[in-house]
This record gives C-alpha cells, sequence and structure tokens, in this order.
C-alpha cells in the first residue's frame, strides 16, 4: 500500500500476513446433515426468489417495449405495403419494365392478348416498271406486307395507323384483323416525311363478329420512356401473320436520316430505338410499353439490316398530332385557302453538302405584306419545318397548307446564317388568304 507523506515522499508499508486460523473440525453426525440441508434449501430458495423476481420484471419491461416496438414495427410494415401498393398502382410501368429488365417478367401474354385486337395485318398490290438491258419496259405487279395499328372510328369508318412507306404506290390495300378476316381498306392521307400514313375501312364491310373482337389501341407517353425498360413489337413480320418479340429500350431521342423513297430527299426524324426483333412485314406495327401501351409505331424502313438488335419506331407523342390531322384535314378551297408569302428553291442534301449549308427550303422571295413577311422570315433563311413535319422541298410546304384555311396560325422553323454559322429559329405565322 502506498502513502503520500508530508514530506510529499512515499513510504511503504507492508502488512505482514498472518496466517488464518484453520477452523476446527466439527463431529459429522445426522442431526448437522439435516440442519445443513435445511439451510442450502432455504439459501437456495431466497436466491431463486429474488432472480425470478428480477427475472420477471426485465421480462415485463422488455415484453412491454418489445410489443410497443411491435406495434411501431407492425404500423411501419403496413405504411410501406401501401406505399408499395400506391406506388405500384401509379407507377406500374416502370415497376414491371425494372421487373422485365432482371429477367422477373417473362411472360407478356397478357399484354399479348390486351393489344393483339388492336393491331392488323396491311397486304399492298402495287405495279412496279422495269426497264431492261435493251430499253424496253415491262410492267409487273408485286405484293407487299405490312402492320398497322386501329386508331379511332367515327360513324363509317374505322382508321388504322401505319408507315407511309407500306402503302405508298399501292393499287389496291387489304387489312386482316386478329380473328383473320379480311376487308378492303383505302389510304385516307400520307406524310411521307415522317413515314406515317392513315388507312381506312367502312364499317359495312366489317362482320358483326369481327367488330366484337377488335379494338382501338391505347397509347402511351413516349415521353416517359426510359433507356432499358421492357419493349413489346408486334406486327406481321415476313407477312407471316402477327408475331411478337420483346426487348428493351435501346435508346431514345435517336435522330435517324433516311432517303425518302418517292422523292429521293434526305429526311431526319427523332426515333426510339429497340432491340426487340423488328422485321419486314413489322412497319407500322406496334411497339409496347409493359402495360400494353402504344409507344412507338414501328418502322423497319430506320433498320439497319448490317447489324442486330437495331430497330426503330416513332415516338407515339410525336406521331399522334400528325395522325389526327391526316384524318380529319380537308383539302379548302376558293377564297379560303390559305397563303403563305414565301417561296424558295430545294436545298438538297447534295447541294447543302456542296455549300456547307442546312437541308430544307432556302426562300428566294417573300412577299411584303404576307404572314411570312410578317413573322420576319426574310431571302436566305432556310426553312427547316412546317406546322411540327420536317420540311425538304416547296413541295411539302404546298401539300400542307392545301388543308389550311386563311387565319391559321402554324409554327414555322427556320434556319438563318449568323455570323457565318446557321442558328435555328421558330416563329408563328398567321397564314393570309390566297387570291
Amino acid at each position: 500500500m502506498n502513502q503520500f507523506d508530508e514530506n510529499n515522499s512515499y513510504e511503504t508499508y507492508y502488512t505482514p500476513y498472518e496466517e488464518p486460523e484453520k477452523p476446527k473440525k466439527q463431529k459429522s453426525g445426522f442431526t448437522g446433515k439435516v440442519f445443513r440441508c435445511i439451510a442450502l434449501a432455504l439459501v437456495f430458495g431466497l436466491v431463486a426468489g429474488t432472480s425470478f423476481s428480477g427475472t420477471s420484471y426485465f421480462f415485463e419491461q422488455y415484453v412491454s417495449v418489445g410489443e410497443e416496438k411491435g406495434e411501431e414495427k407492425s404500423g411501419a410494415d403496413l405504411n410501406i405495403a401501401q406505399s408499395t401498393e400506391k406506388f405500384v398502382t401509379d407507377n406500374m410501368s416502370d415497376k414491371e419494365n425494372n421487373a422485365g429488365e432482371t429477367g422477373a417478367v417473362t411472360d407478356v401474354s397478357s399484354i399479348v392478348d390486351m393489344a393483339m385486337p388492336s393491331i392488323v395485318s396491311i397486304t399492298t398490290i402495287s405495279t412496279t416498271t422495269v426497264r431492261s438491258f435493251f430499253g424496253h419496259t415491262q410492267e409487273y405487279e408485286s405484293e407487299g406486307c405490312g402492320s398497322g395499328i386501329i386508331i379511332s372510328q367515327d360513324e363509317e369508318n374505322l382508321y388504322i395507323a401505319t408507315n407511309n412507306h407500306v402503302v405508298a404506290g399501292a393499287n389496291t390495300l387489304s387489312v386482316i384483323f386478329s380473328d383473320n378476316s379480311l376487308v378492303t381498306a383505302k389510304v385516307k392521307g400520307t406524310d411521307p416525311n415522317s413515314d406515317l400514313a392513315v388507312v381506312s375501312v367502312k364499317l359495312s364491310d366489317i362482320d358483326a363478329g369481327t367488330k366484337e373482337k377488335i379494338r382501338t389501341a391505347t397509347f402511351g407517353e413516349s415521353s416517359q420512356t426510359k433507356v432499358g425498360q421492357a419493349a413489346i413489337a408486334i406486327g406481321n413480320a415476313l407477312g407471316y401473320g402477327q408475331s411478337v418479340t420483346k426487348g428493351v429500350i435501346s435508346a431514345v431521342d435517336r435522330e435517324v436520316t433516311v432517303q425518302d423513297e418517292s422523292t429521293g430527299s434526305a429526311v431526319t426524324n427523332t426515333l426510339l430505338q429497340t432491340d426487340a426483333a423488328i422485321n419486314p412485314g413489322n412497319s407500322g406495327g406496334a411497339l409496347l410499353n409493359i402495360r400494353g401501351e402504344v409507344i412507338g409505331i414501328n418502322s423497319v424502313k430506320y433498320s439497319e439490316t448490317s447489324v442486330e438488335g437495331m430497330g426503330y419506331a416513332i415516338p407515339a407523342d410525336a406521331a399522334i398530332p400528325i395522325i389526327k390531322q391526316l384524318i380529319t384535314r380537308e383539302v379548302v378551297r376558293g377564297s379560303d385557302s390559305a397563303y403563305f408569302g414565301a417561296s424558295g428553291v430545294d436545298m438538297t442534301e447534295e447541294v447543302a453538302k456542296t455549300y456547307n449549308m442546312p437541308m430544307g427550303v432556302y426562300i428566294a422571295q417573300v412577299v411584303e405584306g404576307s404572314g411570312a413577311d410578317k413573322a420576319g422570315i426574310v431571302q436566305g433563311d432556310i426553312i427547316t419545318k412546317f406546322d411540327g413535319r420536317n420540311i425538304t422541298a416547296q413541295e411539302d410546304i404546298e401539300k400542307l397548307m392545301q388543308y389550311m384555311s386563311a387565319g391559321t396560325t402554324v409554327e414555322v422553323g427556320y434556319k438563318r446564317a449568323v455570323n457565318g454559322e446557321y442558328e435555328e429559329f421558330t416563329v408563328e405565322v398567321t397564314l393570309g388568304k390566297k387570291n
């Protein structure tokens, strides 16, 4: 033991060890054993009772807290379940798409069953002219195939959306519904620059049984589509009838430039890319999300044949406004006809590359006081869009304007050279009255 003394020095004290006195042995007997047993029993009982009381108190406290925590946990679980249920209800597309990406959702038969009655097969008969080596020409008929999507109907007709290149040049047109019934159809309207078209079928030509089985498609918001989400393509692949392929959205807002078969001009459109197999005959068919909503119109025209897994579809958000116009528009004649007030020359792909200028319509003349003049369009501007459509030729503007009446306001996109570089502008033009 160490102590600190008054002189700030340590003194060490040692306590000598004293051996404890050994207890004296007592004689053992029966009575002593009995008393010892009774004493041990009393001590054991006292210790056990105390331990049991303490344990009971602790257990009651623990269970009480545990029950309270359990109630909180159950409440939390319930909230989570409710939130999950709400999430599934409000965002089923994202949840199921994610599940599909991880392989959890592999059976899309219910989606196909729901969507198939709104998809049709389209067959066309066209006349093709072939010039021989000696200069002779010969005409022969060729059959084409494609797909379509039932989008709406009125009192007389059923309307089907498809690709322009499916129906371009067709002499006759037939539609085959999901129950294999065939009816004759006709082209209602086309828009080559967006590769969209609408064909119509008279309701009176459709059997009552077929009318009960077919349905209009449900369109989704393609702008909400994300890369990696599941995609299902349905169409008349190779003309064999409707078939289904499944993949994912590979890219969105993919700019693809192709050559228009009828005019030879190049057209650039913004498309959805998917690795779902899109083969010849799928053109005009549906690209669906996991909810069975149409998010795109397949266009094999934009597919690269030299690679695998690169199919393209026209986004639904871009297609719907054009399709509606193709259905409802009528040619405006007489004094109500619209007048733009600007004319120009076509900037073909070859000319544009030669002079390092954008493709479109180069404005050569603007009529003073016209709608184009009032909107600020001047000579040298290059028109690239008109009423939301891509423009590659003066003819494109004229075709669109034949369906517009005087006083209509359209959005016009053009490019103008600023400090040696072309910048993009957009203006609203109120069309005047054609003399």
